[in-house]
């Protein structure tokens, strides 16, 4: 399976979603080897990166993750939108408002990670989980829609795939803010990877 992450952005050194995926790189989750790769944090150039990945590797399930500052849990996201918004330029300088990120393209993908399912395990395990319904309007959203696109595109039967957003490692959180330590991530996603092939493998 396939689990991305992206690099550092907005002048931060650490990005936990680039921290999970290289620790669970190699690790092999219910049969299935983890390929964990970092995406450049540049809007359309991380999804060429997430597109070359796929071609190259044919996984059984394909997760992407970002970090989202402000949240205490890990949050899969429930749908990608059709908008670049953002007033945060990207690591190459790019700021687009109120830009489609395909022209012409449809309003919005849902997801096809068995979201709930996730979420639950998660909750039972004692780790802070719950559906977002927004992946915002930076570089974590048009990854997310291009790849639900491409997706749709796929011959039967396609991998499921999806987002899910990480919050802050405590060693990046100011005063008040949320976070979530490394161990509990890594365990979370994990966890989540163990769902979604269950599935894979009882609707196969």
């Amino acid at each position: 399976m396939l689990l991305t992450g992206f690099e550092p952005f907005g002048g931060r050194s650490v990005n936990p979603s680039a921290e999970v995926a290289q620790a669970l790189d190699g690790v092999v989750v219910c049969g299935h080897r983890v390929v964990g790769t970092v995406l450049p944090c540049v809007f359309r150039t991380s999804f060429h990166a997430l597109e070359t990945q796929i071609l190259r590797h044919n996984p059984r399930l394909i997760i992407c993750l970002g970090q989202a500052e402000g949240r205490a849990g890990i949050t899969p996201e429930r749908v990608a939108i059709n908008t670049q918004d953002a007033p945060a330029a990207d690591n190459a300088g790019q700021r687009f408002s109120g830009k489609p990120v395909v022209p012409g393209g449809r309003v919005a993908y849902w997801s096809t990670l068995p979201i709930h399912a996730i979420v639950t395990a998660l909750q039972e395990a004692g780790i802070p989980a719950g559906i977002s319904s927004s992946a915002g309007t930076f570089v974590c959203n048009d990854v997310f829609y291009r790849l639900m696109r491409l997706l749709e595109r796929r011959p039967t039967p396609r991998p499921p795939g999806g987002f899910v957003h990480l919050p802050l490692l405590p060693a990046q959180a100011e005063a008040g803010q949320p976070s979530l330590a490394m161990d509990a991530q890594i365990k979370a996603i994990r966890t989540a990877i163990e769902v979604c092939l269950e599935a894979v493998r009882t609707t196969a």
